[in-house]
């Protein structure tokens, strides 16, 4: 989680002015803390909020359909409670009216912000089922887009995998063989890349 919200301040000022080069200064006075961070958090808080209310109650966490129904309840809250307190830290017209909304409801988006927030999910997970589970109940909050979704979960599921102990290729494999196309390297595409908010 520090990780990615380290990489959300470093990027933020490149996030729509492409850097193409690998030697750049990492904090500098233009780098800010953005909606991703923001959301991680609020993400991270509705995980251990329901973790403390329901967890002594159950004997495991997977599959659980009361504990699916505090997450995205506490996900819902935290996001909103968190969020509107951070109004002008870049959200999109979409979400930012979401986080103010009296009545919020899942608004059908792929963008990246499902992916950008789901890091706390890779962490807590016991297994790569529940992580994916557990990634779809905090996603399908806002991104109920199946592009949403997959994006959020081929996140989650890198993390987890890393956590233990997966080797780079084997997740590489992993997300190429269920997720996306990464038969490219960086430095191919380094040139040509656009950014796209798409997940």
């Amino acid at each position: 989680m520090i990780g990615a919200i380290i990489g959300d301040i470093v990027g933020s000022r490149f996030e729509f002015n492409n850097n193409r080069s690998k030697n750049f200064e990492l904090f500098t006075n233009e780098c800010n803390v953005t909606d991703d961070s923001i959301m991680t958090i609020a993400v991270a808080k509705a995980i251990m909020e329901t973790e403390k209310r329901i967890k002594p109650l159950l004997n495991e966490r997977g599959n659980n359909d009361e504990y699916n129904k505090l997450l995205e309840s506490m996900t819902i809250k935290y996001m909103q409670e968190i969020g509107r307190k951070y109004p002008y830290c870049g959200y999109g017209g979409m979400f930012r009216r979401w986080v103010f909304s009296d009545n919020p409801k899942p608004y059908n988006s792929f963008g990246n912000g499902a992916a950008m927030r789901i890091s706390p999910v890779g962490i807590i997970a016991n297994t790569e089922h529940e992580a994916c589970e557990l990634s779809k109940t905090v996603t399908s909050t806002t991104h109920n887009h199946v592009e949403g979704i997959k994006g959020a979960e081929a996140t989650v599921v890198s993390i987890y995998m890393a956590k233990q102990g997966a080797t780079r290729e084997e997740i590489r494999h992993k997300i190429n063989e269920n997720y996306y196309n990464l038969n490219f390297t960086i430095d191919e595409i380094r040139d040509t890349y656009k950014f796209n908010e798409t997940c």
